[in-house]
C-alpha cells in the first residue's frame, strides 16, 4: 500500500495537482501516522519532485521569475507562520481543518467543473 500511495502521490504531484492529499490521507488513515508528522513526511517527499519540476518548467521557459520570486518569498514567510500556528492550534484541530479543506475543494471542483463545461459548449 505504501508503494501505491507513493506512486500515485508522485504522479499527481508531478502533474501539479497536489499529490500531498493522497499521501497525507494514506499516512493518517492507513499507516497510523499523526497529522503533523504526515505533513512533515509529505514535505520531504515532494522536495525531489519540486526540484525536477522546476528544472523541466524552467527549461521550457514556463516560469515567470519576476512573478515567482515575490510569491516564493511570501510562501517562505507563510511557512514560518504556519509552523508557529501548528504549535498553537494542535494536531487534532489541524486534522479537522485539513479534512474540511479537502471537502470544500472537492465541492468546488465538482461545481466549477460543471460551470466550465457549460461555458465551453
Amino acid at each position: 500500500m505504501a508503494l501505491i500511495a507513493g506512486f500515485l502521490s508522485g504522479i499527481i504531484g508531478a502533474m501539479g495537482m497536489g499529490g500531498g492529499a493522497v499521501l497525507i490521507i494514506y499516512l493518517t488513515l492507513m499507516a497510523d501516522v499523526g497529522q503533523v508528522k504526515a505533513q512533515g513526511i509529505n514535505l520531504i517527499f515532494f522536495i525531489p519532485i519540486a526540484v525536477a519540476a522546476l528544472i523541466v518548467y524552467s527549461k521550457r521557459g514556463e516560469i515567470q521569475w519576476k512573478t515567482t520570486l515575490p510569491i516564493a518569498a511570501g510562501g517562505i514567510i507563510g511557512a514560518g507562520l504556519g509552523f508557529w500556528l501548528t504549535d498553537i492550534i494542535g494536531a487534532d484541530i489541524l486534522g479537522k481543518f485539513f479534512g474540511g479543506f479537502l471537502i470544500l475543494l472537492g465541492i468546488k471542483e465538482i461545481f466549477i467543473g460543471r460551470e466550465k463545461k457549460k461555458k465551453s459548449t
